[in-house]
């Protein structure tokens, strides 16, 4: 998995191509929680299997738990969203859907139940660059986790940094 940090950035970098002139704060806030709430299953190591639908990577890092998370999320902050809450569930939902997407890229782990509940399989991407984050803070602050996040950087932040110049100048055209 990329590290906790990097699936917020994702996130935010997504709320680029979502939001509303002047998003409040909650917008993004929403926006990175959703974006890390997957690997809470991490929790639930001791007691259910990684390979379980409920363990690690499993129906926490779906499709299907992306959505119901955004509209809970909706439900419990944006129900009075200017437009209707249309824009912040997609956001909401790509956030969180986000999360299983990028650990598919990773080079470690056993796969994504990212189809879960319809199937138990676990699934990645057929290329891999992302260097897999350890799942502890005291070994994520050391040489591997500065090499993890070196690969991070290259992989994920710096296309999110693309993704947020490119809405950004996108946004202007449209406004001149």
């Amino acid at each position: 998995m990329p590290s906790i940090f990097t699936h917020a950035a994702a996130a935010l970098a997504l709320g680029t191509a979502f939001r509303a002139p002047s998003p409040p704060a909650r917008f993004w806030v929403a926006g990175a929680l959703c974006a890390v709430v997957p690997d809470l299953d991490a929790f639930a190591l001791r007691w259910v299997p990684y390979d379980h639908v409920l363990g690690h990577r499993g129906i926490t890092h779906s499709i299907a738990f992306a959505a119901v998370c955004a509209a809970a999320v909706v439900a419990a902050a944006f129900r009075s969203w200017p437009g209707g809450p249309a824009v912040p569930l997609a956001y909401l939902w790509i956030a969180t859907a986000s999360h299983g997407l990028l650990d598919m890229f990773t080079d470690g782990g056993g796969g994504v139940a990212l189809l879960a509940p319809f199937t138990d399989e676990r699934l990645f991407f057929p290329w891999r660059p992302i260097l897999v984050s350890p799942m502890s803070a005291s070994r994520f602050f050391t040489e591997r986790g500065a090499r993890v996040f070196a690969s991070e950087l290259r992989w994920v932040w710096l296309p999110c940094a693309v993704l947020v110049v490119a809405c950004i100048a996108v946004r202007r055209r449209r406004q001149r």
